[in-house]
């Protein structure tokens, strides 16, 4: 499945609808919700970003990453490493701080990576973040495998006042919520610029951009970066919310599901990323409490049910979920069309 076939970037009006609705619901979750279950749905919003983050590279751009994971995982330390271990630091230099650090890694992996194309592309990403992985596995004074705890949430505090409490779980949920909203107007906006626009023909066809004069070398540069630097958003709310970090944030197992994430939602509009995200964590859920058949423990082979579905996703669903949406509402116009035809 090529990125220029799974590529979805207008949304019909009923799925717009939907998408808004979706969004008040998850505004309200917490007036209605359990803390066990506004965690998990946090989660879920923060696992949303990081899956738009790298629909950006792979949907719009039309790049395959398989080292996706390692921004991620870049700011959980970045956080765990600048949080002091008596006292919670600011968050008003501590998240600029973390994105930072992490646009700056991709800015220098992405210098080299986005020279290679297709399947280079593709081993090289892998490549670099295995080193990552391997250069916090296998150094103690970041805790080695075992990882890192963090101790305290960022605080909020400005000039001695306190707007809100992250430590409050509801509180840091609506602080995950504005983000993830934030990050979806953003790069929605972000696909309809100038900017965008390239990216998308590059995915489309490279050479005939570089031909009409477009510098792709930067333009891929630009992307990845950014990816990286909205990865590392993901990767700090990571951390500050489940206050604790290890070398699995960056490997390659994180990065095949959030490829799934966005291959299950649909590429190339952000929407699908965020369904693609919500709906892997609740059908890993699901699979994981499915009961044990005889001797068979099927919740412990969750991952045997995971790929059959998404090959099924991948085979009658090209365009992922929100793309089957458009195509049962076309194929119901045309229903309704050849109706009112034979009405005729």
């Amino acid at each position: 499945m090529s990125a220029k076939q799974a590529n979805l970037e207008k949304l019909p009006v009923g799925v717009q609808l939907a998408l808004a609705l979706g969004f008040v619901a998850l505004a309200s979750f917490p007036f209605f919700g359990s803390d066990f279950y506004v965690q998990m749905v946090a989660r879920m919003m923060i696992l949303a970003i990081f899956a738009m983050s790298l629909d950006l590279l792979q949907g719009v751009t039309g790049l395959v990453s398989l080292g996706h994971a390692a921004f991620f995982g870049i700011a959980g330390y970045a956080l765990a490493f600048l949080m002091p271990a008596g006292e919670p630091a600011s968050l008003w230099w501590l998240l600029p701080a973390c994105v930072a650090a992490t646009a700056l890694a991709a800015l220098v992996i992405g210098f080299f990576v986005v020279r290679t194309h297709g399947i280079y592309f593709i081993m090289v990403t892998m490549a670099f973040a295995q080193m990552v992985f391997y250069l916090v596995f296998d150094n103690k004074a970041l805790g080695g495998s075992d990882g890192v705890y963090i101790n305290f949430r960022p605080d909020a505090a400005l000039f001695g006042w306190l707007p809100f409490d992250l430590e409050d779980k509801r509180t840091f949920y609506w602080f995950t919520f504005g983000w993830l909203l934030a990050a979806y107007l953003f790069l929605r906006r972000l696909l309809w610029s100038p900017f965008g626009r390239t990216l998308a023909g590059i995915r489309v066809n490279e050479h005939r951009m570089r031909a009409m004069g477009y510098g792709t070398f930067g333009y891929k540069l630009g992307a990845f970066t950014l990816a990286g630097a909205l990865a590392g958003l993901a990767g700090f709310l990571w951390g500050a919310q489940t206050g604790f970090v290890n070398p699995e944030l960056m490997g390659f197992h994180k990065s095949a599901h959030v490829i799934m994430m966005v291959i299950l939602g649909g590429m190339g509009n952000f929407a699908g990323a965020i369904v693609g995200a919500f709906a892997f964590e609740y059908l890993l859920h699901v699979f994981k409490d499915l009961p044990a058949v005889g001797d068979f423990n099927t919740g412990k082979h969750w991952q045997l049910w995971m790929g059959l579905f998404i090959v099924a996703v991948v085979a009658f669903a090209p365009r992922g979920l929100l793309g089957l949406l458009q195509w049962r509402r076309r194929a119901r116009d045309a229903g309704s069309s050849e109706k009112e035809a034979g009405h005729g």
